[in-house]
């Protein structure tokens, strides 16, 4: 601790210079189940892999999920039906919703599901708004409108929620979305969708699209919550949709891992790493079963973690190298848990359920032998540290712990380093 008995004083935060929106409450929409199995390498999860993976999103607060696209066939319709029991008999707190095109056949089965489990569903229905998309398809206008008013008027009519969504929003002519927002909302829907469908997006053009958004739901003087979704064909996604949160919207979508369609969508569990650090989440909000969200949707998608991979990557808070090691050791000496998840780490692990854990390999220094040997109960005597020093200075790479062990028995030059 410094000085002055205070550990914010050890860290000079430039994030909180400058102009920020005062921070609120931001709720959070998971595509896992639907829009994140789009992607072409995922599995589609089994039912019951789905339903531990929504006990998941609950703990973790995630106001909102897209249980699936009814109108796809049979198959959607069965899972998303057990979904929504599973909401209702494990009285969950997370809602669902359901992807639809602007076409009642499309909501027809969402209202069926509805009425059988007794559980509200929102309806997110999905049209095209771009102007390339418009001339792709030989869509007019007119065309568009009807579509939306027949879609949205169906939903409101069975007593669905009706969010409307305009899809590759961030190339859209402003008078078309104008047109087919005010369409929507005159119809009832209370929830619109801002899309960065594919990824085109930089986060200049994100706080401009949405700052236009809130000024057009304004004029309707209706209370409607605006969303956004994007998609990461840039490398975009979280900033964008970090810099949809700052320009206003009320709700913002994402995909465990960052699965999802072509390069992915928004990562869900790094938005809410920076929504926490941000301050933007309920601060009594306990993430550190983060990673079991992650890891559970990695095997039930077979999608693997990248090892770099920000928080939940198997390197994320592990390190060889001698000067950053002996930094932490330091800290962890101290007996000062909050300075060894920091000092040299932007991401405090203990936080999101993870260690701070020191390796050894050629970069290392003497000290990470010492303390590898410590954190295991095993007295650091010279010849054992010697040994094992010298034999990392000879690998092109870290030892696992497995090949550590070994090295405390036999010399060095015994030691294979295949």
């Amino acid at each position: 601790m410094s000085s002055d008995g205070n550990h914010d004083s050890l860290i000079y935060d430039w994030n909180e210079l400058g102009a920020r929106p005062t921070r609120r409450r931001v709720s959070l929409n998971d595509e896992t189940l639907r829009d994140g199995l789009q992607s072409p390498s995922v599995l589609d999860p089994k039912i019951t892999d789905k339903i531990e993976i929504l006990h998941h999103m609950d703990k973790l607060r995630i106001a909102t999920a897209d249980l699936g696209l009814p109108g796809a066939g049979p198959r959607a319709v069965a899972d998303v039906t057990r979904l929504a029991e599973e909401i209702r008999d494990s009285k969950l707190s997370i809602k669902g919703n359901c992807a639809a095109r602007t076409v009642l056949a499309d909501i027809e089965p969402i209202a069926k599901i509805i009425e059988k489990t007794g559980v509200p569903i929102m309806a997110a229905m999905f049209m095209g708004s771009s102007e390339i998309r418009r001339y792709t398809e030989d869509w007019n206008l007119e065309r568009m409108q009807k579509h939306t008013e027949q879609a949205v008027k169906f939903a409101v009519e069975h007593g669905i929620e009706a969010m409307y969504v305009t899809e590759d929003t961030t190339r859209a002519n402003p008078a078309t979305i104008d047109k087919l927002y005010r369409t929507a909302i005159e119809c009832g829907a209370r929830r619109i969708c801002v899309c960065d469908t594919v990824g085109h997006a930089d986060p200049h053009g994100v706080f401009a699209l949405v700052k236009h958004v809130h000024e057009l739901v304004k004029s309707t003087g209706e209370d409607v919550k605006v969303d956004w979704h994007g998609h990461n064909d840039r490398g975009f996604a979280l900033s964008n949709a970090l810099a949809a949160i700052e320009a206003g919207v009320d709700q913002v979508h994402g995909c465990a891992i960052g699965i999802g369609e072509r390069c992915g969508n928004t990562s869900m569990d790094l938005l809410i790493v920076n929504l926490k650090l941000m301050g933007y989440l309920d601060p009594d909000l306990d993430l550190t079963m983060l990673p079991r969200y992650v890891e559970k949707v990695s095997q039930a998608c077979g999608v693997p973690i990248p090892k770099n991979y920000p928080v939940v990557g198997k390197d994320a808070f592990e390190t060889g190298t001698g000067v950053h090691a002996a930094a932490v050791i330091k800290a962890f000496k101290k007996n000062d848990h909050w300075l060894a998840n920091r000092v040299y780490s932007g991401v405090p692990a203990d936080v999101f359920g993870r260690e701070q854990s020191i390796t050894i390999g050629p970069m290392s220094g003497r000290s990470n032998v010492v303390f590898w040997l410590e954190h295991r109960g095993i007295e650091p005597k010279d010849e054992i540290v010697d040994r094992i020093f010298a034999a990392a200075k000879r690998f092109n790479r870290n030892f696992t712990d497995d090949e550590i062990y070994p090295l405390m028995k036999q010399p060095v030059d015994e030691w294979s380093f295949s």
